[in-house]
């Protein structure tokens, strides 16, 4: 029998805020929370979760591994997260690709891309 997706575990420098911020972009709530690391699911039942724990050192190069997000509307989602505190950022995907690549507030790169496939 294959294994059970749990989670993707994110290093953070502040698990809690980085945590919330997720959940906030995502929909999702938080199922466990102690002082060193915060779990946030789309609810308290369903896998795979998010899991923030503290590292001690920060963000230095592009994530090797990376969140992809499909809007109904790229350019509002886009906006939002900016609102949110997200910022553009730029791993080399050059001018002439569908999607939008940003970065959490703590530097983790992610893509919003374009809207629903037909």
């Amino acid at each position: 029998m294959p294994s059970q997706w749990e989670q993707i575990v994110v290093d953070a420098e502040d698990p809690a805020r980085l945590a919330r911020w997720w959940a906030e972009a995502l929909g999702y709530v938080i199922v466990h929370e102690q002082p060193d690391e915060v779990e946030i699911r789309r609810s308290r039942d369903e896998l795979p979760g998010l899991l923030f724990g503290v590292s001690a050192e920060a963000k230095t190069v592009k994530n090797r591994l990376h969140i992809d997000l499909r809007p109904d509307d790229q350019e509002a989602e886009v906006e939002r997260l900016l609102d949110m505190g997200a910022r553009h950022a730029d791993i080399g995907q050059g001018d002439d690709v569908p999607w939008v690549v940003l970065a959490d507030p703590e530097g983790n790169e992610f893509c919003i891309l374009s809207s629903k496939r037909e």
